[in-house]
């Protein structure tokens, strides 16, 4: 099944570590096969990891974007996943947490990118952390 993306004018993604541009006006993307691919506002840069949620949720967009070395990143992962659990005790969060480690142990990095962004909206709205 093809993945149809509209892009705004300007809006950048990536597709398996090349960064895609789009001119000035909106345009449309068809991929027929299986490709990382992350929107802009997708992509959480190194210096805006400033919260434990982002701090798992870094690692999980390192390995899907470069699968070749998950073995480096899953370790990261585990040991911010371990910290974040120990510190929460709220059911929602914690539901989340074993979705977000069930997704990246059956290596579906995208669903838990997207279950772990809810987790960053959880910490800002629940915990006051910072942006």
């Amino acid at each position: 099944m093809a993945l149809k993306l509209s892009l705004k004018p300007n809006e950048k993604l990536v597709i398996n570590g090349a960064v895609i541009a789009n001119a000035d006006r909106r345009a449309t993307l068809i991929v027929h096969n299986k490709a990382s691919i992350l929107r802009e506002k997708d992509i959480l840069q190194e210096e805006n990891v400033n919260s434990p949620a982002k701090r798992i949720y870094f690692p999980i967009m390192l390995m899907y974007m470069d699968q070749g070395q998950t073995d480096k990143y899953y370790e990261e992962f585990v040991v911010r996943m371990t910290e974040f659990m120990n510190a929460i005790s709220t059911p929602e969060a914690i539901e989340s947490c074993v979705k977000i480690s069930r997704y990246v142990m059956e290596k579906n990095y995208y669903k838990a990118l997207i279950t772990c962004k809810k987790l960053i909206v959880f910490e800002q709205d629940r915990l006051g952390a910072g942006e």
